[in-house]
């Protein structure tokens, strides 16, 4: 099978191209990116047989489409803004599609598509990731043993950066949107808007890792979990993550940026030349932003030093008895879960183990065998149990 991976200079799309470059089901893959300095780097680090790079214009829907025709499945690890526009082009080329999200709102214009995908028959699975992505697939575990559900809650801990860490290791314009777009939750059997930065708790994660302080986010998961169980009567979901990894005064920066209009999409006149605030301010903000090169050669933290885990809280009933889940999944790389489990999902669309259509995790893979297989990389999973005496 060949995958293309769009994006794959990027910090995350690195990943998913070295993880399928090692798994020996695929025969081909396809660096695609605008940056072909960057992509000629990472393929002489893999230094794989199976891996050409391709320059790629998303802009251009002829060149997108015949790049995707002669591939098996295309990962999007693009910024999420250009998720429809990828999806068009997957359609025309009778191409498998998945991506790392599409940040609540986008996810749900992403899911109108539903119907065309399975005309084509080819499936899109949305929001593949260590969140979103990790987290449906633990609640779907869940859900599969539980009559009834009433709450899932997602905690996403990082490791937090030594104090005055200035970096910021994924797309700067998501990271942008996350800390200003205010997060979703459903409560009581409705969406939500609240504030971001709000609803503190400190969660206990596993080992290392301990206490965090855990805040709302926008996020995907949101979108789709009670929708996809809601003949299980969910009836609150959240996702909850400490500063998106980052240290506090990192995030506080960037929000007073955005209180003063840094964030705004519009261009404004500057001494006689258009400027976008937002474009300025990304760019300036991409000098913290550590090279794919680095992300790929940075080694796993020691044993027992643990960078994530990923926590989703499913809370119900079994046998009519109160039942909670505790599913976290863990890795000594923070950023590792973001690149394979797309590659990972890509392979099983390659393989027709996904249905056509448009689908999220939770709905489109059986999870036990998915994170099981997950276990090669070294990202394993804890079931805890709770239930009454």
């Amino acid at each position: 099978m060949r995958i293309v991976v769009l994006g794959g200079a990027g910090k995350m799309g690195a990943i998913a191209v070295e993880d399928l470059v090692v798994n020996p089901r695929v025969d081909a893959v396809t660096l695609a990116d605008r940056d072909m300095e960057g992509s000629a780097a990472i393929a002489e680090y893999l230094d794989s047989p199976k891996l050409s790079i391709a320059e790629s214009d998303l802009n251009d829907h002829a060149a997108l489409v015949a790049l995707l025709e002669s591939a098996d499945a295309c990962v999007n690890a693009t910024v999420y803004y250009t998720n429809l526009k990828v999806m068009e082009a997957c359609i025309e080329a009778g191409t498998h599609y998945t991506d790392m999200g599409g940040l609540f709102h986008g996810t749900l214009r992403q899911l109108e598509l539903s119907n065309r995908f399975a005309e084509a028959g080819i499936s899109a699975v949305l929001g593949m990731g260590s969140a979103p992505g990790a987290p449906n697939i633990l609640a779907r575990y869940a859900a599969d043993r539980l009559d009834t559900i009433d709450a899932i809650k997602i905690y996403d801990g990082v490791k937090p950066p030594p104090p005055g860490t200035v970096k910021f290791t994924y797309a700067v314009p998501t990271i942008i949107d996350e800390l200003t777009q205010q997060p979703m939750v459903f409560r009581d059997g409705e969406y939500i808007a609240c504030e971001p930065l709000t609803e503190f708790e400190d969660y206990p994660f596993a080992g290392s890792l301990g206490i965090l302080p855990m805040h709302l986010s926008l996020h995907s998961e949101v979108a789709t979990l009670p929708v996809s169980f809601a003949d299980k009567g969910v009836r609150e979901c959240f996702f909850k993550i400490n500063y998106w990894g980052m240290d506090p005064e990192t995030v506080e920066k960037v929000r007073v940026l955005a209180d003063f209009g840094f964030d705004a999409p519009d261009p404004i006149n500057v001494r006689g030349a258009q400027v976008s605030p937002r474009d300025f301010t990304i760019e300036m903000m991409g000098g913290f932003v550590p090279s794919a090169i680095d992300m790929l050669t940075t080694p796993p933290n020691e044993p027992g030093d643990l960078a994530k885990e990923i926590v989703s809280e499913v809370s119900g009933t079994a046998d009519g008895e109160p039942v909670t889940y505790r599913m976290g999944m863990l890795t000594h790389k923070g950023a590792l879960p973001t690149g394979v489990l797309p590659a990972r999902g890509s392979v099983w669309q390659a393989a027709g183990r996904v249905a056509p259509g448009v689908h999220p995790p939770e709905l489109a893979f059986d999870p036990e065998p998915f994170l099981k297989e997950l276990e090669e990389r070294d990202i394993t999973t804890e079931v805890t149990v709770t239930r009454s005496l």
